[in-house]
């Protein structure tokens, strides 16, 4: 079987005419979707790498807002501490002189109870004494000899 000449030319330029329209009107649209399909995935992954970066990005932030939150809670504490030590500085001091103000209270009342019991032991002695006159007198004394001699005793203690 042996081919003629005229059909292999027929099928050569039938096969030409096939490559022809297949690099015309298949190829572009194939070779065009192909392309897309590449850039996607080109966009695709540089998005990625973009959402990689901007991910270390935020935890190097929530990072360093966290030290500083860290450092701003151990400030607070730190103040607070001392306003506290200051408070328990302040109640000692108002302790103290609450307490210095009851003792010299204390000792006014001491002093006046003293000076009180001092004139009421001197009527007493004066009484006593005049009582005591007037027994070995057998006398009363009139008021105005009492009197006097209640308040030369009085002066003598």
């Amino acid at each position: 079987m042996q081919a003629s000449i005229p059909s292999i030319v027929g099928q050569m330029i039938v096969f030409g005419i096939f490559v022809w329209f297949t690099m015309k009107f298949v190829w572009p649209p194939i070779t065009k979707a192909m392309e897309e399909r590449r850039q996607k995935i080109a966009d695709g992954l540089a998005a990625a790498e973009k959402g990689a970066r901007a991910l270390q990005d935020a935890s190097a932030k929530s990072e360093e807002e966290l030290k500083a939150a860290r450092t701003q809670a151990q400030d607070i504490l730190a103040a607070a501490g001392k306003q506290a030590a200051q408070l328990v500085e302040q109640a000692k001091a108002h302790a103290q002189e609450e307490a210095e103000r009851i003792v010299a209270k204390a000792h006014e009342d001491v002093q006046r109870e003293v000076a009180h019991a001092r004139e009421d032991l001197r009527k007493r002695v004066g009484e006593l004494a005049v009582i005591g006159a007037a027994k070995i007198l057998k006398r009363e004394i009139d008021a105005k000899a009492h009197a006097d001699v209640l308040g030369e005793l009085a002066a003598r203690v």
